[in-house]
């Protein structure tokens, strides 16, 4: 499948000129100041809002605008490199568009492209295709000019490609901006979905997984700075004490900031059951600001709930973790695994946790279904474990390893008072005035309902009181219940 530019028809005829020049850029917006592309404007005839259509002409690169006096052609003079493949796909198509820009004294900086609605029917405002494009591209990262080079030498963000145009459309535009590997794939893809020679089962897979694929907004590894005091807010916003736990995620924030990548190795949170390990993880991947995903290890026993199922079978689907890349709409995201210790209970096909291995390497990851290696660079694993004894080694040596101990008895009597009763009181609308616990009615809570690990029972334990409180308000007609002693060990 060609990638169309505008200089291709330049790059055919030998006498042709080539009237512009490309800047590399990342910004996730334009602005006069940060424009898409830069126009002559010599003669002064440019307004805010212009409408025309970007053209192949044999002698020059240009845009030609629509004005009082008629058809004016000007040359492009600079384009960002991101876009380069669209605007050659506009003016390959003559697309007529509307530009928004403003005259500065380089030229006419445009800072907004829009579909007009009309013209050849290729493009409409009710498809969102071009709006849907520039936003993607601005959420990508910008090729090097090599990488463009290369290309011109070879033949709403929420929105789904499911038809092979569009599809088709958004590969051409999107261009360099894929990585190298799911730009061949797509194009590969494109061929069977389009083809008569292959079975309709066959088209129909291979139309399913460039669907897929093209709802993927591929990053690079670069990750901005974080905030430490916001991350140590976060922190100790979810985690009441568990200080050495804290000290250990903020050493990987402040690493973080360091070499602007992911750490290479995820972290693992051992500990007893309800000590708030999912929490942690959750925690973290606010402080990324990264979208999240879970992958329950109890439930998974097969590898191809994993890897996904091969298109030979009518009924194949990507497995999980292609999923929830597709779900995400990033390649940059973290993975929550819980019970990780549970990962080797594969039941005869194979065993989940050699799956994990080649996600966890950060070297790529390759579904069945899709048939293609999926850049894992983005990814940032936290796993979650009962018993660490019944990890396997492997496993092991791919994460930084987190202790986390129970909490004191203490420091559950803490938690009560200060996090979990005053949580479940604001939840169902009550005031603290209406249900108090006395120092030793705390003790008995302890004492009668906190008797395993964790602080799941502390969390139950007041949502119990609150709700008995409540019943004595509404039923009994009492303004305000004080739980000591007595009263909580005469709670059911």
């Amino acid at each position: 499948m060609p990638v169309f530019d505008f200089a291709q028809e330049e790059k055919e005829n030998g006498e042709s000129i080539k009237t512009y020049t490309t800047f590399k850029s990342n910004e996730p917006d334009a602005s006069p100041e940060r424009p898409i592309l830069v126009l002559n404007d010599s003669d002064g005839k440019m307004t805010h809002h212009v409408n025309g259509i970007f053209t192949n002409p044999i002698k020059r690169s240009s845009f030609e605008a629509e004005s009082a006096t008629g058809v004016v052609s000007t040359d492009i003079l600079k384009v960002d490199l991101r876009f380069v493949a669209l605007i050659g796909w506009l003016g390959e198509n003559h697309i007529p568009v509307r530009l928004s820009g403003a005259k500065i004294e380089e030229g006419y900086v445009v800072y907004k492209i829009r579909e007009t609605g009309i013209g050849n029917g290729k493009l409409s405002s009710e498809d969102g295709f071009l709006q849907f494009m520039m936003e993607r591209l601005f959420a990508s990262n910008a090729p090097s000019e090599e990488e463009l080079d290369e290309d011109e030498a070879e033949d709403g963000d929420d929105m789904k490609l499911t038809s092979i145009q569009s599809i088709t459309d958004f590969i051409t535009c999107a261009g360099r901006t894929f990585p190298d590997n799911i730009r061949l794939w797509a194009r590969r893809n494109l061929a069977v979905a389009k083809s008569a020679e292959v079975t309709i089962e066959e088209r129909r897979h291979a139309q399913r997984a460039l669907s897929i694929m093209t709802s993927i907004q591929w990053k690079s590894d670069y990750f901005e700075a974080i905030d430490p005091v916001a991350a140590r807010k976060i922190l100790d916003e979810e985690l009441y004490g568990l200080e050495s736990v804290k000290q250990r995620i903020m050493e990987t924030v402040i690493q973080i900031n360091r070499t602007h990548t992911l750490p290479s190795y995820g972290l693992l949170l051992c500990g007893p059951a309800g000590v708030g390990k999912s929490q942690i993880a959750y925690a973290v991947a606010r402080i990324l600001k990264l979208p999240w995903t879970t992958l329950d290890m109890s439930s998974i026993n097969d590898p191809e709930q994993l890897t996904g199922s091969s298109r030979i079978y009518s009924n194949a689907k990507p497995g999980i973790i292609m999923e929830a890349f597709s779900n995400s709409g990033t390649s940059n995201l973290v993975f929550i695994i819980n019970e990780l210790d549970k990962a080797n209970s594969g039941k005869g096909n194979g065993n989940p946790a050699d799956v994990l291995l080649t996600l966890l390497d950060n070297l790529g990851f390759t579904d069945n279904y899709m048939e293609c290696m999926i850049p894992t660079i983005g990814v940032y694993p936290i796993a979650t474990a009962n018993v660490k004894a019944d990890i396997s080694a492997p496993l092991m040596s791919r994460f930084a390893v987190i202790d986390i101990p129970d909490y004191t008895r203490e420091e559950k009597k803490a938690i009560f008072r200060n996090f979990s009763l005053p949580k479940v009181l604001k939840r169902i609308g009550m005031s603290p005035e209406e249900c108090q616990v006395t120092e030793d009615g705390l003790d008995a809570v302890m004492e009668k309902f906190v008797i395993s690990t964790g602080i799941r029972n502390v969390e139950q334990a007041a949502e119990h009181l609150a709700a008995n409180a409540l019943y004595q308000i509404e039923v009994d007609g009492v303004k305000s219940v004080t739980f000591d002693r007595k009263e909580v060990e005469n709670l059911c």
